[in-house]
């Protein structure tokens, strides 16, 4: 049974565990103050946001999100940041229901969307994505500072 609901205290090292395995498929290095700033700001909810999915009563899910204004909507939208399934539990539904805990959440807060990225390899992501969302054909740039 896969069960979401938001980070406990006792759930520190598991949501880390699997943060780090997540900063690591994007073949990222991330400093431990990185970690331990985003515990800090999704334990007190205020700017950014996370949820866990537990498979038979263990962590394996995670995910990241914010809201932010929109330029062209009358209303926010939610920009689902971070989402990793451990891999002993992937296929199984977790992925998806943590998306739709997001669009629940984001929902009850009047948001107009949920919107993510992902790289165009990760075939296996893209098969759920594909399934629950619409792609609008967008292309991410991005320029360092």
């Amino acid at each position: 049974m896969i069960t979401i609901a938001p980070l406990e205290p006792e759930d520190r090292e598991a949501w880390e565990n699997l943060f780090r395995a997540y900063v690591a498929f994007y073949e990222r290095v991330s400093p431990q103050e990185v970690y331990d700033r985003a515990w800090r700001e999704f334990r007190s909810g205020e700017r950014m946001h996370a949820l866990v999915a537990r498979l038979d009563g263990e962590l394996v899910g995670i995910t990241h999100f914010l809201i932010h204004p929109s330029t062209s909507a009358l209303t926010d939208v939610c920009y689902l940041q971070d989402l990793f399934t451990a891999p002993r539990a992937r296929g199984k539904g977790v992925a998806r229901e943590l998306i739709a805990a997001v669009a629940d959440w984001a929902r009850s807060r009047g948001c107009d969307r949920v919107y993510w990225h992902t790289k165009e390899t990760n075939a296996t992501a893209r098969r759920l994505y594909d399934q629950v969302a619409v792609n609008r054909g967008f292309i991410q740039y991005q320029l360092p500072l």
